[in-house]
C-alpha cells in the first residue's frame, strides 16, 4: 500500500490516500505541540513509539470489542487506517485530577475521583477546545443520540481495559483524549493512543511519562516515552 495525495496534516500526523478509497496511510510525526500550538518543539523518535503504541492497543482494544480505525502498521511511522469522518468532539476521561480538571475547578493534581468523569470538548484549536455536554452536542447537531450513546460506551469500555492494562504494566492512567469517527454508518475509535493523549504516571513513583514532561519542560521526555513503549511491549 503506498501513499498517493497528502489530504491532512495535524499537530502530530499527517493523513495520505491510497489506491483504495476505504483505506489511508496515517504517518506519525515527531512535532510535539502544547497549549493549542503555542508551545512547539520536536520530540526525538516520538512518531516511531506513538505508531508501535497504538498498533499495541488499538489491537487489545478490538479484541475487547472497542471498533477503532486500525488496519495494519505498515513500518515505523505509517498504519494504515479505515477512512472516517472525525466526529469534531473530543472525549476526555478523567480518573485522577489533573491538567484541564485541575485548573477549571481548582483541584490539586493528584486527587483519585469517586468514578470516572467523562468530559466533552468541542475540537476547535481556535476556540481553545471548549468544554460541552451532551445538550450542546444534539443542539448542534455534532452527533445523533445513537453517535453519543456509542462514545459513552465505547469511552467507558476503553477507560476499563486501559486502568487494567496499564496497571499491569506499572503505570497509572490518570486520563485520556479520545477521538471517534463515522465509518459506514457506524462510530469507531479513531486518532491515537499514546503518551501525547494520555497521562501516565510510574505506580511506584508517581513520575510522570507522558507529554506533560514536554509541557512543564521536564526534560527527559524521549526517555519517558520509549519507556512506555519498554512496558507495553513486554
Amino acid at each position: 500500500m503506498e501513499k498517493l495525495k497528502q489530504i491532512y496534516e495535524g499537530k502530530a500526523k499527517k493523513l495520505f490516500e491510497t489506491e483504495d478509497p476505504d483505506l489511508l496511510i496515517q504517518e506519525f510525526k515527531d512535532d510535539a505541540t502544547a497549549f493549542d500550538a503555542t508551545k512547539r518543539g520536536t520530540i526525538m523518535n516520538k512518531g516511531v513509539i506513538n505508531n508501535k503504541l497504538s498498533e499495541k492497543i488499538f489491537g487489545l482494544l478490538e479484541e475487547k470489542g472497542v471498533p477503532t480505525h486500525f488496519v495494519k502498521r505498515l513500518n515505523d511511522r505509517d498504519m494504515l487506517v479505515k477512512k472516517v469522518k472525525i466526529v469534531p468532539i473530543e472525549v476526555t476521561m478523567r480518573n485522577i485530577v489533573a491538567g484541564g480538571m485541575s485548573k477549571l475547578l481548582g483541584l490539586d493534581e493528584g486527587i483519585i475521583l469517586k468514578e470516572p468523569v467523562l468530559e466533552y470538548h468541542f475540537k476547535e484549536d481556535k476556540l481553545h477546545d471548549p468544554l460541552i455536554n451532551e445538550y450542546h452536542v444534539r443542539a448542534l447537531g455534532i452527533a445523533t443520540d445513537k453517535e453519543l450513546e456509542a462514545i459513552d460506551k465505547y469511552s467507558f469500555k476503553v477507560n476499563d481495559e486501559l486502568k487494567k492494562f496499564f496497571d499491569s504494566k506499572g503505570l497509572i492512567l490518570v486520563d485520556f483524549k479520545l477521538e471517534f469517527g463515522r465509518y459506514k454508518g457506524k462510530v469507531i475509535l479513531a486518532d491515537e493512543v499514546s503518551p501525547d493523549t494520555c497521562r501516565l504516571w510510574d505506580k511506584t513513583t508517581k513520575e510522570k511519562l507522558d507529554k506533560d514532561r514536554f509541557r512543564r519542560d521536564m526534560g527527559n521526555v524521549e526517555e519517558a516515552y520509549q519507556e512506555v513503549l519498554r512496558r507495553v511491549m513486554e
